[in-house]
Parts: C-alpha cells; structure tokens; sequence
C-alpha cells in the first residue's frame, strides 16, 4: 500500500467532516470507520497492511479526531454517524463501496448496511457484532440516562488541560486495550494545542454512547436486510472475552446466529488472538484475513 495519499474534507450544514486517504483514487473504495471516541487514525498501522488496488478513505464521525462539533443542544446519536456516512459517500460519489469498521464503527457499517443495502458491497467488522441492542426492558432506563447526562453536559465549559503525557496517561488510563506507541497515535488526531498544554478534540457529547434503543429481535430484523458479503473478526480478549464473561453473551450470540442464519454463505466468522484493538497493537493478525476476503469478493463478483 502506498503512503498515506492526502486529507479530504466534506462539507456538512454544521461544518466539515474530515478524512484521511490512502491508495490510488480509481481503486476499489472501503471506507473505514472507527470505534467510539477514536478517530481515523486507528487504521493508521493496518491500512498499508491492505490491497494497494483498494482506495482506502478513513473518516473522523462528527465530534472526534478533526471533524467538526455538532451544533449546540444537539445530540450525537448512531443514527447521525450513519448520515455521516451518507453525507461522505455521496460527496465522493461512489455508487458501491466496501465498509470496515472498529467497535461502533462495525455497528454504524451495520446500521448502514442494513438502510442501504444496494450499497454496501463487503462489510468486514473488527472485533464489533455490527449492532449494539438495547434489551427491550432497559429502553426506558436508557434513555432516561441520556437525557439526563446531557442535560448535565449542558452547563459543562470546555474541557480539561493537559500536558502531552498527563492526556496520554488519561487515555491509557481509559482503555488498557491500548499500548504507548498506539495511544500516542490516536492522540495525534485526537488533541489540539492550547495555551498550557492539550485538550482532547472530540466533543464532551460524544462520551454519551448513544446508541440506537433497538431492541435484540429488532437488530436481527435489520441485519437480514444486509445485501453484502460480511466477515466479522472478533478478538478472543475483545468482545469474545465479554460473552465469556457474560457479558454480552444473549446479545453476542443472538446477533451472530442472525448474521449466520441470514446471510448464510455471505457470512464468515474468525476469532484471532488480541484485544479489542488488535487492529491497531498487532494489525498483522488481521490483514492477511482482509486481504484474502477482498480479494475472495473481488474475484467472485468478477466473474459472476
């Protein structure tokens, strides 16, 4: 794979939606996706990794890395990251893409997938069951836990000033997952300089994980309506762990034996060692299985 290619920006009513690109512009275009509270930079060490007949474009949703905030009094839900995602594809074009997404950004590809089915030609989701379901007698809790963080976020000025290593110890500190060399890349994207120190970009809001209040049966609804070929790669310390541990064990499950029922042969499932960003620490445990299922794809839809 080719170095990184250049930074794009998308206009929205609110902003710009910023992205990074890599890989030669006519070819074959995935777009990639992060994980709750990450950026596009997550894919920094993987992407070269990948096919350099591919064009990879890795997006900043709304309110992280580079993107721009939201307006005030709005909240960030799942369903604005997928219009995100519309917003971005339609600025580029493209008529038919592969989708890859980390963590919520599988459950955004999903989502996404699933709305736009003609659209979506591959779905590869690292480490992520492409939803994430609310169980149907939490939905009244869930949401009265939203508002009322939002409501509180509301008198919230901006935020914390950190030195560079007192924002990498906090980041570390929030997720073990990561390693010193892979925080320090996510914090390239995800601070600004401040008189004093650094701040983190992305917007207090997004700290709310607001997903969709869909119900377990409702998401395997959805996820029947996926026309593309999906590969779901889970991290036996990542999610795997969690079901392990009870977790998300009903949730993981039901949404597996979905995506298998479903979409059959167009599903596959594999289980690597690592953690939930093994996609980051150790990319080479994951780009040989992405690169044999584009190429599989690539090749079938050749010559069907």
């Amino acid at each position: 794979m080719s170095a990184l290619l250049k930074e794009l920006r998308f206009t929205v009513p609110w902003g710009q939606l910023a992205a990074k690109a890599w890989g030669p512009s006519d070819g074959r275009p995935v777009l990639c996706l992060h994980g709750w509270l990450d950026n596009a930079n997550t894919f920094d060490r993987l992407i070269p990794l990948l096919p350099n007949d591919h064009h990879f474009v890795a997006l900043d949703f709304s309110g992280h890395g580079l993107s721009s905030h939201m307006p005030e009094g709005v909240r960030y839900q799942h369903v604005d990251y997928v219009s995100d995602v519309h917003r971005v594809v339609t600025q580029l074009g493209w008529r038919q893409f592969s989708i890859m997404g980390h963590s919520m950004g599988g459950v955004v590809g999903g989502l996404f997938a699933s709305v736009f089915p003609k659209l979506v030609k591959n779905l590869i989701l690292l480490d992520s069951y492409g939803f994430f379901p609310v169980n149907a007698d939490m939905i009244q809790t869930h949401l009265k836990k939203i508002i009322s963080y939002y409501s509180r976020l509301e008198g919230v000025s901006a935020g914390k000033i950190y030195s560079p290593e007192g924002a990498l110890q906090r980041l570390l500190e929030a997720n073990v997952s990561l390693t010193q060399e892979t925080a320090k890349l996510l914090l390239e994207r995800g601070t600004k300089t401040v008189e004093g120190g650094v701040v983190f970009s992305r917007d207090i809001r997004v700290t709310v994980n607001n997903s969709l209040p869909l119900s377990t049966e409702q998401c395997v609804l959805m996820l029947s309506k996926i026309q593309a070929d999906v590969h779901i790669i889970m991290a036996n310390e990542g999610l795997t762990a969690d079901m392990m541990r009870g977790v998300y064990t009903d949730v993981g499950q039901a949404l597996l034996k979905g995506f298998r029922e479903s979409l059959k042969e167009r599903c596959q499932v594999t289980v690597v060692d690592g953690n939930h960003f093994v996609h980051l620490n150790e990319p080479e445990k994951v780009a040989g299985i992405i690169n044999d299922f584009l190429h599989a794809r690539s090749y079938l839809h050749c010559n069907l």
